[in-house]
């Protein structure tokens, strides 16, 4: 028989939980950590032709920053596509780089896989197996930064996080703590269920790697969405 005491304490478990993830989610989106790493990971957003999103060029443009600033010896621009795009997001983050930023072609390595954070972060894994590669600094929105960092850990990468501080996720107040709970509600989905939340701001629908510069996981070509 279920006592009093022991369903206040299961209750308090279901409340306490979720409180302690988004604070935790709070804190980490609040880290600006700089390591010297093996690359500066870039985590896709959408592409328009080939031209980056202004959410996929702040984080293109914080990851030039990091770079300039001797963070890392290169970046990895990471994500794919949908179904009838001619560009991944990975391949428009690295011609964004290389054209508009001036880095070297062989300082930026596309990984033009992942139809959500999770698919991508397993892309990544396997590229930095290949390339011999072991710590890497994540750039994306300031709330996914605990969750990328968890992901990445779990597919062999030393992480740290050094988010945008620009974008629709960090506007007014209202939209930082619809990004937290979100964000909690991803951690714990992750964490229980090893899955990742698709969300509208990093779902891709298909995933079709078609550069002949570029590395891949070894993943299926095309595959259906975070």
């Amino acid at each position: 028989m279920i006592t009093v005491g022991v369903v206040v304490a299961l209750l308090g478990i279901a409340v306490a939980t979720p409180l302690a993830v988004g604070f935790r989610v709070w804190h980490q989106a609040r880290q600006d950590e700089r390591p010297r790493s093996d690359a500066i990971i870039v985590l896709g957003a959408a592409q328009y032709n080939g031209v980056p999103s202004p959410t996929l060029k702040w984080r293109l443009q914080h990851a030039l920053d990091l770079y300039k600033h001797g963070v890392a010896p290169r970046i990895v621009t990471v994500g794919g596509k949908a179904p009838g795009d001619a560009y991944t997001e990975a391949d428009s983050g690295r011609r964004w780089l290389v054209r508009q930023g001036g880095l070297p072609a062989d300082r930026v390595v596309a990984v033009p896989v992942g139809r959500d954070t999770l698919e991508s972060l397993k892309a990544v894994g396997a590229a930095y197996r290949r390339l011999g590669l072991h710590s890497g600094v994540i750039v994306t929105d300031p709330w996914h930064e605990l969750r990328a960092k968890r992901m990445a850990a779990d597919n062999g990468i030393d992480p740290a996080g050094s988010p945008t501080r620009s974008g629709p996720s960090v506007q007014t107040r209202d939209t930082q703590f619809h990004y937290i709970v979100r964000e909690t509600g991803g951690y714990l989905s992750y964490i229980l269920f090893g899955k990742s939340v698709h969300t509208p701001d990093e779902t891709i629908k298909g995933v079709v790697p078609d550069n002949p510069v570029t590395v891949t996981s070894g993943a299926p070509s095309s595959s259906p969405g975070g």
